[in-house]
């Protein structure tokens, strides 16, 4: 038969998908490219996009805070519901590091708590059925 891979997961969720989290075919943006995502000049490049047929749902309905694409209108207003976005949103409300924090974490200043900022979900524009 032979020893199995997985050992140790009767404990505990956060170990069950270690080889799937750190494997780059699944990688998703970070946050701080996010945040760079949300600024004005940008959110309207992504929000309407040109039509692509590579991508799913030929980039027509893109979700900007988990930086994923949705087949239709319907799929993405089913998104905007689940765990996963609404703990996106969340994770997106702290404020990116910046190279200062860096240094003052690192003793070159006073330390100061990161700023939150205010997120919603984007809206959704009903004529593109």
């Amino acid at each position: 038969m032979g020893k199995s891979k997985q050992t140790g997961n009767h404990k505990s969720d956060k170990k069950k998908n270690i080889a799937k989290k750190w494997k780059t075919k699944r990688r998703t943006r970070d946050l701080d490219q996010i945040h760079t995502d949300m600024k004005p000049e940008t959110v309207a490049k992504l929000l309407h996009q040109e039509v692509d047929y590579d991508v799913t749902g030929c980039a027509q309905h893109y979700c900007l805070h988990c930086a994923r694409y949705f087949v239709d209108l319907r799929s993405l207003k089913e998104h905007f519901k689940t765990k996963v976005h609404k703990k996106r949103l969340k994770q997106l409300r702290e404020e990116p590091y910046t190279q200062a924090e860096a240094e003052r974490a690192a003793g070159m200043g006073s330390y100061i708590p990161p700023k939150k900022v205010e997120v919603t979900t984007q809206p959704v524009e009903e004529d593109m059925d």
